[in-house]
């Protein structure tokens, strides 16, 4: 009797554990007799972590910059004073090096390695910039990517059919000769009635089933499938593996060279005005499926 008090008395004092996430279903669905787990790279930002410094909190999942010594494409150059965690918040930014013309960006890279069956999903509002808002996924040797949200919020007049869309796609590398594989199909850009990503928080999702399978969800809603090799690596990059290997779960803001190569670069005025310059991500969340019992 004395120890069921015991317990009893436990499971009334023990802390709840209240996610930011709690109130958004997971779309996918795990594999029969499995549940999904909740992994410990998932991170709510509900704690502080200063441009300059960052925190203890912040350095358990996260490191600064990317996952390598690469500084950026085009114009960009990570800096880390440009990643902060505020008011419940991972606040990516821009600025710009007055030395180059270049463009300052924000990049956080996780410690922990993900590989599947996974699902991963963020939570967050794009920047009303011509810079990329990403969460993305790339394994160490760089030859293997998911891209889980691309997109570009801006509202310039000649940026309209992006800001009305999000970019769900994979990349399959060699890196000596540099060869870059993606899908060029349609439904890599996604549209919803006339939608500006940029107005609002939207949670994005990928279940990586297998090396060949990948799912795509927007709002909790399944949007389309990239399996089989035609689709995921027709050309044989990867030697009959697909997406096998363990990747990293990056965050970040990027200057692509294929924009700044045609001027669609941000001003100084855009990249000053802090409702334009700030892409705000509320959480990202891992699960693995385990068996039920």
């Amino acid at each position: 009797m004395k120890n069921l008090i015991l317990l009893s008395a436990c499971a009334v004092i023990a802390p709840l554990q209240v996610n930011d996430w709690n109130d958004y279903p997971i779309p996918a669905i795990p594999p029969d007799g499995m549940i999904w787990e909740l992994s410990d790279m998932s991170d709510d930002f509900n704690y502080t972590a200063p441009a300059k410094g960052k925190s203890e909190e912040f350095h358990q999942r996260w490191t600064e910059g990317f996952i390598n010594a690469w500084n950026g494409p085009g114009l960009t150059e990570w800096h880390p004073e440009y990643s902060e965690v505020k008011n419940g918040y991972l606040r990516i930014t821009t600025g710009r090096n007055e030395t180059n013309g270049n463009v300052f960006a924000g990049s956080i890279t996780s410690k922990q390695s993900i590989e599947y069956p996974v699902y991963m999903e963020v939570r967050a509002k794009i920047s009303n910039m011509v810079t990329a808002s990403n969460f993305w996924f790339l394994s160490k040797d760089s030859t293997q990517e998911i891209d889980v949200l691309e997109a570009y919020g801006s509202d310039r007049a000649d940026q309209k059919w992006f800001s009305e869309r999000l970019h769900l796609s994979h990349h399959v590398f060699i890196r000596n000769p540099f060869q870059d594989y993606q899908p060029k199909t349609d439904d890599t850009w996604y549209a919803r009635n006339g939608i500006k990503w940029k107005d609002d928080f939207h949670t994005v999702g990928v279940y990586w089933r297998d090396p060949w399978h990948l799912e795509y969800y927007v709002d909790g809603k399944f949007i389309k499938s990239s399996s089989g090799k035609d689709i995921i690596d027709p050309v044989n990059y990867t030697e009959g593996s697909g997406l096998n290997k363990p990747m990293q779960a990056i965050i970040n803001t990027e200057s692509h060279d294929w924009r700044s190569d045609m001027g669609i670069a941000p001003t100084d005025e855009e990249i000053n005005d802090p409702q334009k310059n700030i892409y705000l991500i509320d959480w990202v969340r891992f699960y693995k499926p385990v068996p039920k019992t």
